[in-house]
């Protein structure tokens, strides 16, 4: 029953996010590309480029299903071999530095028993995380306990579990950083004692209903601001690290090629112009300082 109510509602939550980025003030359309999986499903593609208020972004839709390979099994410690999985990926990185880079998944998964046929495991997973360029604290207090009130509404101890679990996800060990502010991260989330399947699918609808709330204020605030070419490329190196993390340690990454996905789509989370400059130091006192002191994990933000 989940597999077509998640797949329809995640197909309706990219639309509906879609036009109100545009609402937003997002002049130029997203391209989209519709494609078939090899192995099994597809999904439609979201891709603005060089756009008015976004320099690169996408919002994407899947529904797969298939063989799970061996590796993946592994790394699931699972033997079932069959899968079907859906969701919403959204990466957006605006033109200006004072808009903050956001990144939202949610997803449904489920390993099928080959000789039944019937359901063996079924989870949801996912999360909103916060890339500011430039920390605003009011904004970052702002993300945080917009989050808190959407994950009060289930349960109280879900937005401390799920913030510390996103302060752990979206660590860069080699750089001892942070990616962002982090927000909520959440997987494997299942039916238990306190907790059906479908109370955790109502939990999942109200992050993704939360994400232009929380996030179309903050562009709408910041993307008429000036900036210097000192920003922008500070902008430009906050960028990099977040091609490093993603590129380096993201999970939904590593699933996506190790199941063939569509490598365009999964590769949409990458910046169209990022930059390396070497052995950067920030300047003491400045706001490119003042914004790496935000960059670790325990910000009681809420």
């Amino acid at each position: 029953m989940l597999q077509q109510t998640t797949k329809n509602w995640f197909s309706q939550l990219q639309d509906d996010i879609c036009g109100k980025l545009a609402e937003a003030g997002e002049t130029t359309p997203f391209r989209e590309d519709k494609w078939e999986r090899e192995g099994g499903g597809g999904g439609r593609t979201r891709v603005i480029q060089e756009g008015a208020v976004f320099e690169k972004g996408g919002v994407n839709f899947s529904a797969v299903h298939g063989l799970l390979p061996e590796p993946v099994q592994q790394s699931f410690k699972v033997t079932e071999s069959d899968f079907f999985a859906t969701g919403v990926s959204i990466v957006l990185h605006p033109v200006n530095p004072l808009v903050p880079i956001i990144h939202m998944n949610v997803r449904y998964f489920e390993l099928i028993d080959r000789k039944s046929g019937e359901v063996a495991r079924q989870w949801f997973g996912g999360g909103i995380d916060l890339t500011p360029h430039y920390v605003d604290e009011a904004d970052a207090r702002y993300f945080h306990q917009t989050l808190k009130a959407t994950c009060d509404r289930f349960h109280p101890d879900y937005y401390p579990h799920f913030k510390a679990w996103a302060d752990d996800y979206f660590y860069i060990p080699h750089r001892k950083e942070t990616r962002g502010i982090g927000g909520i991260f959440f997987d494997r989330l299942s039916a238990n004692d306190t907790f059906s399947i479908m109370d955790r699918w109502e939990f999942v609808k109200a992050v993704g209903e939360t994400f232009t709330k929380v996030y179309l204020p903050l562009v709408t605030k910041n993307m008429e601001k000036p900036f210097s070419e000192q920003e922008k490329q500070w902008q430009l190196l906050r960028r990099g690290r977040y091609v490093e993390f993603n590129l380096v340690y993201d999970a939904g990454t590593k699933f996506g090629l190790q199941t063939s996905g569509r490598i365009e789509s999964i590769l949409m989370s990458l910046p169209l112009h990022a930059s390396w400059p070497y052995n950067f130091q920030p300047e003491a006192g400045g706001e490119e300082e003042k914004t790496s002191g935000w960059l670790r994990k325990g910000v009681d933000w809420a």
